[in-house]
């Protein structure tokens, strides 16, 4: 077994996986994958539910080192999940330095919670905020740590539809301002296409499918090349694009 988590040797790169197994009571939920993401490179992950993409972003993560193959990743990296998970008893401020070494200054998470439009709501308690001030903290939080590797599992998911859109557009501005690699893990082909340089698709622990959308920025989705782009993934996902249309 071999769980080697170390800044990259490849300097182009941000992150390599070569021959990386998970298994769960021995069925492999990851089997023998290959991974590679550029520096600044922005991708998405899709893919049928329980294919793996929370698990591999979790290994990327560090969370779960029970693996086989080899794993490197940035030493820098920062992860944001769909649950904001703030801590109820302190405030949004000390939220954003929790897990940050030493005793860094009420000063490093106002400018994380100023990048992200949040600075008015510094002092405020999380069960104040409203979902997508939540999860603007929690990116805050990712920010701070001036991450290479950004990884967030499907941070929009519990959003509606108007503040989805707004953080979708926030995460897009702060991955152009920052120039870390990002992974976004989404159920949503139309938020991958919209943001990613490039998009995988995981099937059976493995990335079966990868697509490049050069697309200028901003895209529109009522450009036919990104409706195009759209179909393509729906139908590698197994979704009849003309029922859909129908």
């Amino acid at each position: 077994m071999a769980t080697d988590v170390h800044r990259p040797i490849d300097t182009r790169s941000a992150v390599r996986v070569e021959g990386l197994t998970r298994s769960f009571d021995g069925r492999p939920v990851i089997d023998d994958l290959q991974l590679d993401l550029k520096k600044g490179e922005f991708v998405a992950l899709i893919g049928r539910s329980g294919c793996g993409k929370s698990t591999l972003l979790r290994i990327l993560a560090g969370l779960d080192r029970d693996i086989e193959g080899t794993v490197l990743v940035p030493r820098r990296k920062a992860v944001a999940f769909q649950a904001p998970r703030l801590m109820p008893w302190k405030k949004v401020w000390r939220n954003v330095l929790l897990g940050l070494p030493g005793k860094p200054e009420r000063a490093v998470a106002e400018q994380a919670l100023t990048e992200v439009g949040l600075s008015h709501r510094s002092d405020a308690w999380p069960k104040t905020l409203s979902g997508g001030e939540a999860q603007r903290a929690s990116l805050a939080r990712a920010l701070v740590r001036e991450p290479d590797l950004l990884l967030l599992d499907e941070p929009f998911g519990a959003l509606d539809a108007l503040t989805r859109i707004k953080a979708q557009r926030l995460v897009g501005e702060l991955w152009q301002r920052r120039g870390c690699a990002v992974l976004l893990v989404t159920h949503d082909v139309e938020e991958a296409v919209l943001l990613a340089d490039r998009v995988l698709v995981m099937d059976d622990g493995v990335i079966a499918h990868e697509q490049e959308i050069g697309l200028d920025r901003p895209r529109d989705i009522t450009d036919p090349r990104f409706a195009a782009l759209r179909a393509g993934l729906l139908e590698r996902l197994g979704v009849d694009t003309a029922a859909e249309a129908a």
